[in-house]
């Protein structure tokens, strides 16, 4: 399948739990919907957290739908499907355990982004994923974000930006830990539409830009 004939691919991914992975899944469905794309929010992980959320929303956009591990194989089909239905943009919530597993889904990834709390931990954490993906010569398709910050003045948000820089491309801006997010992703809404005037929103929007403007668009349909 050539990369013309499928929507881009944004892969959400960290082999380590409790990272916000899903509410940053969710947030940037809604703000890439909101700009204009097609959006189908898969969730890959059998927890089904972003599939709870899907089930909360009242339809349009964007779509939320399941890929289950014996369909990950499959996935090319399955972009190629969703070519020909419109769609423009995947974004997929996979699982918080080994990248292995959801190897064949990474490999289709325009961009797998690795949500870091600014902790040694989760960045310690994040290491096996992001020494794998750059094994597989995906190095270049691996984007780095910053994730549940503590607010200013805080200094560990930079800190650990300036360790995270030395591994790899850093998606800016650094997500913030707001309450906005949780309380958006209770009511089945992304940020941008629960609190459309606020920083979370403000810092979800630029981060989709970011993106869109790092995996081009050269993969549209």
């Amino acid at each position: 399948m050539s990369a013309a004939a499928r929507p881009r691919v944004v892969a959400v991914a960290v082999q380590k739990g409790g990272t916000g992975k899903t509410t940053l899944a969710a947030a940037l469905s809604v703000a890439a919907a909101q700009a204009g794309e097609r959006v189908t929010a898969f969730d890959a992980d059998p927890q089904g957290s972003l599939g709870a959320w899907g089930a909360l929303r009242e339809g349009g956009e964007p779509l939320v739908d399941r890929v289950r591990p014996w369909e990950f194989a499959q996935f090319a089909a399955i972009l190629a499907q969703q070519a020909e239905q419109g769609r423009t943009l995947a974004i997929i919530d996979t699982p918080g355990a080994s990248i292995g597993g959801v190897a064949a889904l990474l490999r289709l990834a325009d961009l797998v982004l690795i949500p870091i709390r600014p902790s040694r931990l989760d960045l310690m954490a994040a290491l096996p994923t992001i020494e794998v993906l750059a094994g597989q010569g995906m190095g270049e398709r691996i984007a780095l974000v910053l994730n549940q910050c503590p607010p200013p003045p805080s200094p560990r948000t930079g800190l650990y930006a300036a360790q995270l820089a030395g591994l790899g491309v850093m998606a800016e801006p650094s997500i913030l830990q707001r309450v906005d997010h949780q309380d958006a992703v209770a009511l089945g809404r992304g940020v941008t539409e629960h609190a459309p005037g606020g920083f979370a929103a403000a810092e979800i929007r630029a981060l989709w830009g970011w993106i869109d403007r790092r995996i081009g668009r050269s993969t549209r349909a």
